[in-house]
């Protein structure tokens, strides 16, 4: 798919969007090759902040550096004409910089350069598709409201949104940010399993929050072949771990939400020893406050007593990581009825339900309204589709000139 062949519409704004987005894509695809060739992980993006620094300093676009340590928030003003428009908020697009800890089996002749590392959730293409949209609203002859690009670091596990929002990034140069104010932001996320040259989102909540915790299950050592002189905390951990699958068939409402994962369980140093302890993590998501809130509780009361039944104790490290992504209504049903008059309604999904995956785009919208969206990924006639964060998940730049496309529209209002 091409910027060209995206779909007809008989309004001059996409002949103008889709032409300067077909100019641009042929560079826009070395970039993002480029950025999934050197990913870097969450708070260390340097190299990623300086191509997208050096790319806003050759459009003119002014822009700071270093907020949330590694990102940078760039603003392009209003077009001369409209006194009314310097005077008003800007609109935020917002695009995350970080890959993860994996190790990479795309077999790509750009993969990874760093062991371990990849860009397994398609950031690299976010950030690409924002640098596009830079460069193709720094074009256009109008604008009636300013623009604030926002390349954010650490979106997986660090908060790094939080940390924009509390140095001031969307209060402009008042504020420790630049530029006017934010009113309100968009962001995407590519989506596998999503059709390519289609979007989707839903008003209220679209992803889960995400709570994590480390427990330590703490017995007593003892030789293999005398349990009954020790107390097995390998045996209480299991135990433990059958029992919170009850948090969501025995302690929420059937057609509530929750998820409750141990990804991670590791204890003892031979095979004839039982070890003094063992030490399980995972992840809770949810997407009520109220469930949120019981889910804790069931979880303290799960581990520290069953625990106790098997004459151990259950020492808890809980992590209450990003809320509930939660689309503004208004700002989400305009976006959607301006989707389907731009691309045509079906193009353009109403996401039925949320999914429980989590996303720290979430914490910008407690302080403006916040749109967030899907864009599609999959190829026509695909088979195998890899998903987020697995090995050989690669971002599909056909995916590119509708996703710049839309952030643009965002921009304009359009």
């Amino acid at each position: 798919m091409t910027a060209s062949t995206l779909t007809p519409a008989a309004d001059p704004l996409a002949t103008t969007l889709r032409a300067a987005i077909a100019h641009e894509l042929p560079a826009l695809r070395d970039i993002r090759r480029d950025l999934h060739r050197h990913p870097e992980l969450s708070y260390q993006e340097t190299r990623t902040a300086a191509v997208v620094g050096a790319d806003l300093t050759r459009l003119g676009i002014a822009h700071k550096t270093g907020l949330a340590k590694t990102g940078v928030v760039g603003y392009l003003p209003p077009t001369p004409g409209d006194a009314r428009a310097f005077s008003r908020t800007s609109v935020a697009l917002r695009a995350d910089m970080d890959a993860l800890p994996i190790i990479e089996q795309t077999g790509r002749d750009y993969a990874s350069v760093h062991p371990g590392i990849m860009h397994a959730c398609g950031h690299d293409g976010h950030t690409t598709m924002l640098l596009g949209a830079a460069r193709v609203l720094s074009q256009l002859p109008h604008r009636s409201r300013g623009v604030t690009f926002v390349f954010q670091p650490a979106e997986e596990g660090g908060a790094g949104g939080d940390r924009l929002c509390k140095e001031g990034a969307l209060k402009g140069d008042a504020g420790g940010g630049i530029g006017a104010p934010v009113g309100e932001i968009f962001g995407l996320h590519g989506w596998p399993t999503l059709d390519l040259g289609t979007i989707g989102t839903r008003p209220g909540p679209l992803l889960a929050a995400v709570d994590d915790f480390d427990v330590t299950v703490r017995g007593t050592g003892a030789h293999a072949a005398y349990p009954h002189q020790g107390r097995d905390p390998i045996v209480a951990a299991c135990a433990i771990v059958n029992a919170l699958q009850t948090l969501a068939s025995r302690s929420v409402a059937p057609l509530d939400s929750v998820v409750c994962t141990v990804g991670q369980i590791n204890a003892g140093s031979a095979n004839n020893i039982i070890p003094a302890d063992c030490r399980f993590q995972g992840t809770i998501r949810t997407l009520r406050a109220e469930t949120r809130a019981l889910a804790k509780e069931r979880f303290f009361a799960l581990v520290q007593g069953v625990a106790a039944a098997h004459g151990c104790v259950g020492d808890i490290t809980w992590h209450e990581s990003y809320p509930v992504t939660h689309n503004d209504p208004a700002l989400t049903e305009v976006f959607l009825s301006r989707s389907e008059a731009a691309l045509g309604p079906s193009r353009v999904l109403r996401v039925e339900q949320p999914t429980m995956g989590g996303e720290d785009f979430s914490y910008y919208g407690h302080h403006v309204p916040a749109c967030f969206f899907f864009l599609g990924l999959k190829a026509p006639g695909a088979t195998h589709v890899p998903t987020l964060h697995q090995p050989d998940f690669d971002f599909n730049d056909d995916a590119m000139p509708l996703g710049i496309e839309m952030l643009c529209r965002a921009a304009l209002g359009a």
